[in-house]
């Protein structure tokens, strides 16, 4: 059994034992002195800006479902959008004119999130030319993103579109919709952006969440010491 699930599972029987404690069913706490083992903090996998583009550029943008899925994906990469996040994305809280969007993200937290001038574009073009063509289903009205029956869009239906797009780009990692948002973190950070400004934009609580980005590519580190280090000039 790996480390992430033995704490996963310590976690799970200390939080039945604090429940003991409050309804008195035990008045002691057997796992105060169980230790959990200690979890590596796994890099997550990235795409290159390159691959982003080109897993982008296979979408058959003469469909309706095309001009959505490229206005879904231009959105993720632009803004680092959890899935949940982009599925429930409002039509009021997209501010085309100040570059903003407004996201639900954990806890019901929103937070304005800086967006770039093509995913706006094609926001606008699906919602202006394609949208308004669908019959949208009761309590839909709002929501930006839409299926074919005029409902808001699942987890899967979004892990299915990415999954069919790195298929046909010929890319063999394992990509999935967070990657999107590690390749949006990592390209940030690596190109020199303030920690505290990408822990904002993703919605971290924590900057220590935001920290596993601050990892850099193996070439970059392997060129900064060809040109710094002297042992390898």
């Amino acid at each position: 059994m790996s480390q992430t699930s033995q704490a996963r599972i310590i976690s799970g029987i200390r939080s039945f034992y604090k429940y003991c404690l409050i309804e008195q069913i035990c008045i002691k706490d057997p796992t105060l002195l169980l230790d959990a083992p200690k979890t590596k903090r796994k890099l997550p996998d990235t795409l290159s800006f390159e691959e982003i583009e080109l897993v982008i550029a296979q979408i058959d943008q003469s469909t309706p479902e095309g001009g959505r899925n490229k206005a879904i994906l231009e959105t993720m990469y632009s803004c680092g959008l959890r899935v949940t996040e982009v599925i429930n994305l409002k039509i009021s809280g997209i501010y085309p004119d100040l570059g903003f969007i407004r996201v639900t993200g954990k806890g019901d937290k929103e937070r304005l999130v800086p967006i770039g001038k093509d995913a706006i574009k094609y926001i606008l073009l699906y919602k202006n030319h394609i949208r308004v063509h669908q019959i949208v289903q009761k309590n839909n009205e709002d929501i930006l993103f839409l299926n074919k029956g005029g409902k808001g869009l699942s987890r899967v239906m979004i892990f299915y579109i990415i999954k069919e797009m790195v298929r046909k780009a010929g890319i063999k990692k394992v990509v999935s919709p967070h990657t999107f948002r590690h390749s949006f973190a990592t390209h940030l950070v690596e190109g020199g952006a303030d920690l505290r400004a990408v822990q904002e934009m993703l919605g971290h609580e924590s900057i220590t969440t935001t920290e596993i980005y601050t990892h850099l590519d193996r070439d970059y580190l392997r060129d900064t010491l060809q040109r710094f280090h002297p042992a390898f000039k």
